[in-house]
């Protein structure tokens, strides 16, 4: 897959079968709608094109709504994309101007002379252009014109993107691990770089990792304990840990923090990027009657973690 920024600069794509939209999280519905869009490119021996945004385009033209937290970050969408055997992926910088553009200019200047589409395809309900006043209807009535195709997406694999991205983020927040994996198609996952604490696990023979997010807008899984897998290219494998998500009620902590206890290692990894797999939600996060019921606790955690975690 090849991946575009400059939409001043694309090559030539032989009979470009594009698609639109944020398929943030990648998930199964999303696949279905790639899948068919596979299928129309296959039939013309054509290329497939995805065309995205970033930043989400909620974030330019609805902030006064409540924060959108992602799914996936742009890098993490690339990741998964690249696995889906996609030709293209053009990336384009969702601005106010972009959005403010005419419904018609959309058509003619962004989709027909950027990229040459044989054949779009696209949902019922797409809405483009200043005042969201282009629709689906519109791309058909210039399809003569313009001398492409327009393929309408069905309802069902629409309704399921929608109804999976909401259920989705319910479970992450959640922690429900097993929901937000069957909807996805793969273990939910994040990166995050590592910081200072205050080095209280060491005291208690749990030294961890704190991480901070890379990204501001990546959905972080509610509070509680977790089994993970750990990557990092310092460790040439995966390793298993546990990880702590929530404010540390035990040592009357106030801020969130995550915490990750690599199983088997103990090296100093300060500014260092970890990505973070979920396997399972041990439990939800408590506060003990002081440190000794805390390492009990993490003793059986542990064992838990190990158990619903494969041999690494």
């Amino acid at each position: 897959m090849r991946v575009h920024y400059d939409i001043q600069h694309l090559p030539p794509f032989r009979n470009a079968v594009i698609t639109i939209g944020t398929f943030d999280g990648l998930h199964n519905g999303h696949r279905k709608i790639i899948e068919l869009m596979q299928s129309e490119a296959a039939k013309v021996n054509g290329e497939t094109v995805i065309i995205t945004f970033d930043p989400h385009p909620r974030q330019i033209v609805a902030k006064e709504r409540a924060p959108l937290f992602l799914i996936n970050t742009p890098e993490e969408k690339i990741s998964l994309l690249e696995k889906l055997n996609i030709d293209h992926l053009v990336v384009i910088p969702f601005t106010e101007a972009f959005a403010n553009q005419t419904a018609e200019a959309y058509i003619s200047d962004f989709l027909v002379n950027t990229f040459h589409p044989h054949t779009i395809i696209i949902g019922y309900d797409h809405r483009f252009g200043k005042g969201r006043s282009g629709d689906y209807k519109l791309l058909e009535e210039k399809a003569a014109e313009y001398n492409y195709e327009v393929k309408e997406i069905p309802v069902y694999m629409l309704e399921d993107v929608t109804i999976s991205s909401t259920k989705i983020r319910e479970a992450i927040l959640q922690g429900d691990v097993d929901t937000a994996r069957n909807c996805l198609g793969y273990d939910y996952f994040f990166s995050g770089i590592v910081i200072k604490g205050n080095q209280l696990g060491r005291t208690i023979g749990y030294p961890t990792a704190n991480l901070q997010i890379n990204n501001e807008n990546k959905l972080v899984p509610g509070n509680g304990v977790y089994a993970v897998i750990i990557q990092h290219s310092t460790f040439n494998i995966q390793k298993a840990g546990m990880m702590n998500i929530g404010v540390r009620p035990t040592v009357d902590g106030t801020n969130r923090v995550i915490e990750v206890n690599i199983f088997n290692f103990d090296e100093a990894i300060y500014g260092e990027t970890l990505t973070i797999t979920l396997i399972k939600h041990l439990r939800s996060e408590v506060k003990f009657n002081g440190l000794d019921a805390l390492k009990a606790q993490l003793a059986l955690d542990k064992i838990a973690a190990m158990e619903a975690l494969p041999e690494l």
